[in-house]
């Protein structure tokens, strides 16, 4: 079983050599714009979670997905050529939902300026019900019990 920092020095390593193969060697015109964003590789050091984006509509996505398959073996030979392990890891390539997520984030933070803007809408011209300053200071505590003392007394 190897170390945990041995496997995540190895994923870095491979998220490099994969970027840069794909940038370099590979020639297929169904890849389109890929970004590779992580990579994992498993604690025994066999398998590799390689995750990537893709500019573009879901035809775009589809065609580099399937290009990413079918260059899977000199991917994985690369690999293993520029990393120097005993036994390369098998590389699985995923779709990184990270995109999603920011679309997700972005909508909501979009309704919750359109929520603000309308308190700010309804606030416009509205005066508190306390008045500006609703707390009492101690001086003014102090004058108005001199002022209810000199209402009993008169």
């Amino acid at each position: 079983m190897a170390d945990n920092a041995r496997a995540r020095k190895l994923a870095d390593r491979i998220q490099v050599v994969v970027a840069e193969t794909l940038d370099r060697r590979i020639k297929d015109p169904r890849l389109g714009f890929v970004t590779i964003t992580d990579a994992r590789v498993t604690g025994d050091l066999r398998e590799a979670t390689v995750f990537y984006t893709v500019y573009g509509d879901e035809e775009e996505r589809a065609a580099s997905a399937a290009a990413l398959e079918s260059a899977k073996g000199i991917l994985r030979s690369e690999v293993g050529r520029q990393t120097g392990v005993r036994f390369t890891p098998t590389l699985t390539f995923v779709p990184d939902a990270l995109p999603d997520n920011a679309r997700t984030i972005e909508d909501l933070l979009d309704k919750a300026r359109a929520k603000d803007a309308e308190v700010r809408q309804a606030a416009t011209g509205k005066t508190y019900a306390a008045g500006a300053d609703p707390y009492r200071r101690p001086d003014e505590d102090e004058a108005d019990a001199e002022s209810d003392e000199d209402g009993a007394g008169a």
